[in-house]
């Protein structure tokens, strides 16, 4: 038994922890039946157990967008990568808040873009790569400078007994062979414990952490842990029984195998729509990063959307730390306008709908204050002004509305939904109904009535006369 006594600094106590973490290897694997037996939807099982929240002093993001983000879909070009690589750079700010950026280096293509961004000499973020557990593969990082590396790992009975044809034994080894040659190499390594959510925790990923914690105090090279929640099976109530508990994920990690805030990373899917409120777990559990891709592009339902993450970060702390958060916008419409990405109109942040109004009622709230019907000043933050789309349900407070906003006027010179011009286009917008159109008005049509019903009223707008 290995007693660990610490002092406690967010409790101001000494704290003793008792626990032995020997591998347990297994003839048989061990499949969590009772929680996943495939045949129906998963189960989330309580034993009422609560840790401790434990934030770190220190948080940031890393990104994975050029990685697991880009098999999801048409490879980037080289062109695409930089410019994206230097939006991450002024989304995170000159403290790094956006700390890393991981990258395949596989084929030319992919090993150019990574030179194209080193030549940048950007701080931040960080040029990262990822590999197999396969010492051959550690030449290609030697070769490009790269600092760190992402190792797979794969730590579920799934992966090692019917993926690998290992036993956890012969797995451990393997993955510890490995670790050890990027060591010698210089490299640091980045371990993804795959499938981490259907692991035995205690039988064999707190063990394999446990070792990979001594490996690092015998090299003196820091090893990070990337938790992956491979299939999204991670839940953060409180209560939750592992293997699918974050925080008692990062709790075991932290406490049982002695790795630090700075060392743990959550890196999750969004299968079961918790993505966001998983990786905010992570966090306030005591893992300092978590990985993301943007618009949280990735297999299947996708990786944790990084600007998500960046919003969760100024609403935990305050503050923006210096981000630039109108690069959200700006990526979001060189996906759009240049990579010909379809975003769902009405997803947080980047969606062309997230922050526009279509019921006459909000419309009105509006008209009189946007804190009314709007998340926050979302003009300021993200460059995207507050919008109302016209069509059956706007009303006149909802065309009124528009008229403001597409011609900005100032508090002084905006139109009240009483307007004549209100009244006449609202009467003309309702004979359109009524006669079967089902779609919203676009911009061009709405400038057309304007000028149908008074043209020298359109002309005045168009040229910024309002009086």
């Amino acid at each position: 038994m290995r007693e660990k006594i610490f002092f406690n600094e967010n409790a101001n106590l000494f704290e003793i922890h008792s626990h032995t973490p020997s591998l347990q290897d297994v003839s048989e694997p061990k499949l969590y039946r009772e929680i996943f037996n495939y045949e129906s939807v998963p189960k989330i099982l309580f034993n009422f157990r609560n840790v401790p929240m434990s934030c770190p002093k220190e948080l940031w993001i890393t990104d994975t967008t050029f990685r697991d983000g880009q098999q999801s879909q048409s490879p980037f070009s080289v062109k695409q990568i930089v410019h994206l690589y230097q939006l991450l750079a002024r989304l995170g700010g000159p403290k790094g808040i956006i700390r890393q950026s991981e990258f395949f280096i596989y084929s030319q293509k992919d090993r150019e873009a990574v030179r194209k961004c080193q030549e940048l000499g950007l701080p931040f973020p960080e040029i990262t790569s990822w590999i197999r557990a396969n010492e051959n593969d550690f030449k290609l990082v030697k070769e490009m400078g790269v600092k760190e590396t992402g190792i797979l790992v794969s730590c579920s009975d799934y992966h090692i007994f019917k993926k690998m044809n290992l036993n956890r034994r012969q797995a451990m080894d393997k993955y510890l062979g490995i670790v050890k040659k990027a060591l010698d190499a210089g490299i640091l390594p980045r371990c993804h414990f795959e499938d981490i959510t259907r692991a035995d925790y205690y039988g064999f990923v707190v063990p394999f952490a446990a070792a990979l914690k001594e490996l690092s105090e015998e090299s003196g090279i820091p090893i990070k842990i990337r938790c992956c929640d491979t299939l999204g099976y991670g839940v953060s109530f409180p209560g939750t029984a592992l293997p699918r508990s974050v925080q008692g994920i990062i709790y075991g990690l932290h406490h049982y195998a002695d790795f630090p805030s700075e060392l743990l990373e959550w890196h999750g899917h969004n299968d079961f729509y918790k993505v966001v409120s998983n990786a905010t777990t992570a966090w306030l559990y005591g893992a300092s990063a978590v990985n993301c891709s943007l618009l949280g592009i990735g297999e299947r339902t996708g990786n944790c959307p990084l600007e998500a993450m960046v919003i969760e970060y100024c609403s935990l702390r305050g503050t923006m730390d210096g981000m630039d958060l109108t690069a959200i916008t700006d990526i979001a419409e060189y996906f759009e306008h240049e990579m010909d990405y379809i975003i769902p109109p009405r997803t947080p942040f980047v969606g062309r709908n997230f922050n526009t109004t279509r019921a006459g009622i909000h419309a009105d709230g509006m008209l009189k204050n946007q804190e009314i019907y709007n998340i926050f000043d979302t003009e300021k933050i993200l460059k995207r002004p507050p919008l109302v789309a016209v069509d059956s349900h706007s009303g006149t407070a909802g065309i009124a509305y528009w008229i403001n906003a597409y011609f900005e006027l100032k508090e002084d010179d905006r139109i009240d939904k009483k307007d004549a011009l209100v009244l006449s286009m609202k009467e003309a917008i309702d004979k359109e109904y009524e006669t079967g159109r089902t779609t919203s008005i676009g911009d061009e049509e709405l400038l057309n009535l304007i000028h149908e019903i008074d043209s020298k009223r359109y002309k005045r707008l168009m040229l910024g006369i309002t009086k």
